[in-house]
């Protein structure tokens, strides 16, 4: 299994401090899957620091993988550690759940 951090947003300001289309909040989602196809998945948004644009990149010249360093970055690292064991928890109750439901008919 290998989680994998996607981007399904970005805000933006379409002017900050004489920049364009200035990314503020990044919204993302941790996935993976076990090979028995028992899938785990945890989505949040996180604010992305604007005072300093001195490394600004342009909002055309951002890739995913950019922005999910990004994402990270303002996490930290225990906290990505935290969620890509929520999505593995996830999993491994989908793959021996503790509890169900349904009816005997």
């Amino acid at each position: 299994m290998s989680v994998t951090w996607t981007v399904n947003n970005l805000d933006f300001h379409k002017s900050l401090s004489g920049k364009s289309n200035v990314v503020f909040n990044i919204h993302w989602s941790c996935q993976d899957q076990d090979s028995d196809g028992n899938t785990g998945r945890v989505y949040g948004t996180v604010a992305i620091p604007t005072d300093d644009l001195s490394g600004f990149t342009a909002y055309a010249d951002i890739k995913e993988t950019l922005a999910v360093k990004w994402a990270k970055d303002a996490l930290g690292s225990e906290r990505v550690s935290e969620l890509e064991s929520l999505v593995a928890a996830e999993i491994a109750e989908k793959a021996t759940p503790k509890q169900g439901t349904g009816v005997p008919w």
